[in-house]
């Protein structure tokens, strides 16, 4: 006989919730792979949002995959933000300099 973690009360082994308390029962092989795979570094550099939201869903559960992208993302969000200041000193550099020469 098995026991819910949360309250005590027996459960059934194949059983998703608790009936007594009605939290969810954890299940085994549920996590991913963590091997900290290249794709997960990519996911996060091309968008860059869904490599946070990894990054905070499987810092304790699954840390290589999480910190390759969360990598992933932190490198597209300073690459974006170097690329748009490097655009405004082209910009403000092409109207400045014809005007004092």
């Amino acid at each position: 006989m098995q026991y819910c973690p949360y309250c005590g009360a027996p459960v059934n082994p194949n059983a998703d919730v608790c009936l007594q308390c009605g939290h969810m029962l954890k299940k085994q092989g549920s996590s991913p792979v963590d091997d900290g795979s290249v794709i997960w570094l990519l996911i996060g550099l091309f968008v860059p949002v869904a490599g946070l939201v990894l990054w905070l869903t499987w810092k304790d559960s699954a840390p290589q995959n999480a910190k390759k992208a969360g990598l992933g993302a932190l490198i597209s969000t300073i690459g974006s933000i170097a690329i748009t200041i490097l655009i405004y000193v082209v910009y403000l550099l092409l109207i400045l300099v014809p005007i004092f020469l």
